[in-house]
């Protein structure tokens, strides 16, 4: 169904191809996982397939790629849309209507498909992606997670023959991204259809793979094989796969049902074991929060210094490897920047929340008394769009403490980090940060003192060059000139000052926002999907510097859906459904408990309480 033939890619004013020697065949009817990590040109192999490349993104195109017979240097992308259905790393690049059922039915419209057939397969799609509740809902208001399962139903009304998807599960809550992939198994099995999917979480997608493409490095030669044989030698793979190689299993096992058919010998051996603190304990009372404010700061601009809220349409080079240099696009973002607070004493926290599973505190993760706390929350209820996002929200915040807010798409998770930064003003209850109440403090006042990573982080980023976005920060945070630049140094090393952020991999990208933010020390430091689009050795990185932040006395508060993450950073655990904390406790506690936010080191040695395979090497060294 999909050739490649002897390709390579090089683009306009590359030295050298960011993909070569790319000669593989893709069967009808199978599900192809391309591996490898960031910057080595899996997006350039999906746009091949769809036509982007290169007649969108430019470059140049050698050797041949037939999808069904086509061959894509004389088919343009819309001369393949009818065979080629392509969801990007992006999805609000991806709409063009407004509303649900509206981007559902467009695909079907431009091809030219009868009324009734487009009625009947819009109902279907509601149905397979769990959608049906939110047909008339606008886009702008969906979480990300809603964007993306919308994004995929959208190019699958058409009925391709070849779905091409770049990160679908990224933004994906864990049952969410179970049932797209759930429905991407059915398309293969029932009706023939041939995918080929990018996706860092092989944890996620791995198991449901009938073949593996690693790409081991940039313009180095893929390699085809199956899912085990490309695991036991790729430099990227899931914890499932690292456990295997630590425990010396053969072959190497893919699922948590094969890991535990094996595993009663190891666990044996770490029966008399304890678990490490995967992340160190919450430092304590004398550890003082990182810069208090002196002086007056200043700020980007009103407009853009108040962390990053909405985007309402960001432009990608769809299809384009965002490692390459190339591509281009256009959109607009709003509501963009960072904002922050100082600890100051508050009254001493009542229990950390009132959810209604109550978990014990762990000891070392206690705040003392006398502990000033960054942020607390009392009560906090939101209300958007005639929706209830948050209702009665209690949470604490003390410096040193690593949390990481849990949920199914659209929780209230980004409106609670929203809310923290000023973004959204409360309907019921209130927010401290610091003394101060976000909502009515001026940037000015709030840029150096709690700042946010947004979920794109480019809506962060509007300069030309990386040292244009750290001449802004340094400025912005009264920071010494080169503030910003010495983060960049350490957190992105062999990035030149020249290089537009457009230019940068999804993970280069978080790094410079990442940065950008840091520039002025805000005491509290929130993420939003900090992970996503991040392979393992990117993310084991992010993970070093917020340990060393939160060591350092930031608060760090994270959204995520990544339960891995959770699992190997956070000290606390905050699960939130349709707006109400529902647990609130140790991360060992709140995720050993729940089938579905478990990392899969917990799953396979349950019933002890491992959570990473750090932990395990650990005890067994």
């Amino acid at each position: 169904m999909i050739r490649f033939e002897d390709v390579s890619v090089t683009y306009d004013g590359a030295a050298e191809p960011t993909v070569a020697g790319v000669d593989f065949e893709v069967p009808e009817g199978e599900l192809v996982l391309l591996v490898g990590p960031s910057g080595v040109g899996k997006s350039t192999i999906l746009g091949a397939v769809s036509g982007l490349v290169p007649h969108f993104t430019g470059g140049t195109l050698r050797g041949r790629v037939t999808v069904a017979g086509r061959d894509t240097r004389t088919h343009k992308p819309r001369e393949l849309a009818d065979v080629v259905g392509t969801v990007g790393q992006d999805p609000l690049s991806h709409f063009v209507t407004d509303t649900v059922e509206d981007e559902l039915a467009y695909g079907m419209e431009s091809l030219g498909l009868a009324p009734e057939v487009m009625r009947r397969r819009v109902e279907e799609t509601l149905d397979l992606l769990g959608l049906a509740a939110l047909r008339d809902r606008p886009i702008a208001t969906l979480s990300g997670g809603q964007q993306q399962r919308v994004a995929i139903g959208s190019v699958l009304t058409p009925h391709p023959k070849v779905l091409v998807l770049d990160e679908p599960t990224s933004a994906l809550d864990p049952a969410a991204a179970e049932e797209v992939l759930a429905v991407l198994q059915r398309l293969v099995h029932d009706l023939g259809t041939t995918v080929l999917m990018a996706e860092h979480r092989l944890e996620r997608v791995v198991q449901y793979a009938d073949q593996v493409v690693l790409l081991p490095a940039p313009g180095a030669a893929p390699q085809l094989g199956a899912p085990a044989d490309i695991m036991a030698v790729s430099p990227v793979y899931p914890p499932v796969v690292a456990l295997g190689r630590l425990a010396d299993w053969t072959p190497l096992p893919l699922t948590v049902r094969d890991a535990r058919r094996r595993a009663a010998p190891l666990r044996d051996r770490l029966a008399t074991r304890e678990p490490g603190t995967a992340p160190a304990a919450a430092p304590a009372a004398a550890l003082a929060a990182p810069d208090t404010v002196s002086g007056a700061d200043t700020a980007r601009s009103a407009d853009t210094a108040r962390g990053a809220g909405t985007a309402s349409g960001a432009g990608t080079a769809d299809g384009a490897d965002p490692a390459s240099g190339t591509g281009t696009g256009t959109g607009t973002g709003t509501g963009t920047g960072t904002a922050g607070v100082p600890a100051r004493a508050v009254p001493a926290p009542r229990a950390a929340s009132r959810p209604l599973l109550r978990l014990r505190r762990r000891r070392d993760a206690v705040p003392a008394e006398d502990t000033p706390l960054v942020a607390e929350v009392r009560g906090l209820g939101v209300r958007r769009d005639g929706v209830q996002a948050l209702r009665g929200v209690d949470l604490t915040v003390a410096p040193g403490e690593t949390i990481a807010l849990m949920g199914r798409n659209g929780a209230g998770k980004s409106t609670l980090l929203g809310s923290l930064v000023g973004l959204v003003q409360p309907t019921a209850g209130q927010v401290r940060v610091g003394g101060a109440t976000p909502h009515r403090t001026s940037p000015r006042e709030l840029v150096r003192r709690v700042g946010l990573v947004p979920q794109e982080p480019r809506d962060l980023l509007y300069a030309d060059t990386v040292a244009a976005e750290c001449a802004a920060a340094d400025q912005d945070a009264q920071a010494a000139p080169g503030a910003c630049r010495a983060l960049v140094s350490e957190l992105l090393p062999g990035v030149s000052d020249a290089t537009h952020p457009r230019d940068l991999s999804e993970g280069q990208r978080l790094a410079l926002a990442l940065a950008v933010v840091l520039t002025a020390r805000p005491p509290l430091l929130l993420l939003d999907e900090p992970t996503r689009g991040l392979d393992y050795g990117a993310k084991a990185r992010l993970v070093a510097e917020l340990r060393a932040l939160a060591a350092a006395g930031h608060a760090i508060v994270l959204a995520t859906h990544d339960v891995e993450l959770a699992a190997e950073l956070a000290h606390r655990v905050v699960l939130l459904a349709e707006g109400e904390v529902i647990a609130d406790g140790p991360t060992a506690e709140v995720v050993v408990s729940s089938p579905s936010y478990a990392p899969q080191v917990t799953k396979i040695l349950a019933p002890q309480r491992w959570l990473t395979v750090a932990q395990v090497r650990e005890a067994l060294a």
